[in-house]
């Protein structure tokens, strides 16, 4: 399953009924998943490391020149697998896609 098939699945969205997106994760720290890709993946039990997001990043077909910067290519892998979510059915705030 390709990674990005995971987040659908983790979310319910491969399956008949979708489930509610949680708004806190592991205690004590609170996850911000509508600013960081690394919250989000945390928020749904997957593998935030570098390489893991690299490889959804690719996946997802990040361009080469934000690949070659970790800042710029999270901000745009985040942007990514929102507008994906909400393409595949997921409710998105309107608002955190541009």
């Amino acid at each position: 399953m390709s990674f990005f098939g995971k987040i659908l699945e983790k979310l319910g969205l491969k399956k008949a009924e979708a489930r509610p997106v949680p708004q806190v994760a592991v205690a004590p720290q609170r996850l911000n998943w509508k600013t960081s890709i690394v919250d989000l993946l945390k928020l749904l039990e997957l593998d935030s490391s570098f390489g893991a997001r690299k490889e959804l990043a690719i996946e997802l077909g990040c361009p080469g020149d934000l690949m070659a910067d970790s800042a710029k290519m999270n901000v745009w892998l985040h942007k990514a697998v929102l507008q994906k979510i909400a393409n595949n059915g997921g409710n998105i705030p309107v608002e955190l896609l541009d």
